[in-house]
């Protein structure tokens, strides 16, 4: 089972020109996992926390596209904190992590690579019971 040690912020290949930057992502190459959906969050209200869940096998890749945002990641035993607020750069959550996203600016952008398409059953919404897997 992974912990929060193993989670880690990930340089992403970046291209810069005069006339701006690019990132492209491709599975198996930049990213260790297919991606088999992206999502992002947007116009989140101040003060909003999202997240509050687990995943049993979901991999993540989560980009700050826009603005700013804090993920406070938690393995049952310890806590780790990462501010992202950088496009070139992604957060990989490993599977069997509880994640919280709190502190986003206005106008924030969370881009969310999956390894996995959205599956109600891979999802640990209940604290305790995360506690109970992680034993």
């Amino acid at each position: 089972m992974y912990s929060v040690i193993d989670c880690e912020i990930v340089e992403l290949p970046k291209i810069h020109n005069e006339s701006g930057n690019i990132t492209a992502l491709e599975n198996n190459n930049n990213i260790p996992f297919d991606v088999k959906r992206i999502y992002y969050l947007y116009d989140v209200p101040m003060g909003s926390e999202r997240g509050g869940h687990g995943h049993y096998e979901l991999q993540q890749y989560i980009v700050a596209a826009s603005g700013s945002f804090t993920f406070v990641l938690d393995d049952g035993i310890n806590k780790k904190e990462f501010f992202l607020n950088d496009p070139s750069k992604a957060l990989h959550i490993k599977s069997g992590i509880w994640r919280e996203i709190k502190n986003f600016s206005s106008g924030s952008i969370c881009l969310v690579l999956a390894s996995h398409e959205y599956v109600e059953s891979d999802y640990i919404r209940d604290y305790n019971e995360f506690l109970d897997y992680k034993k």
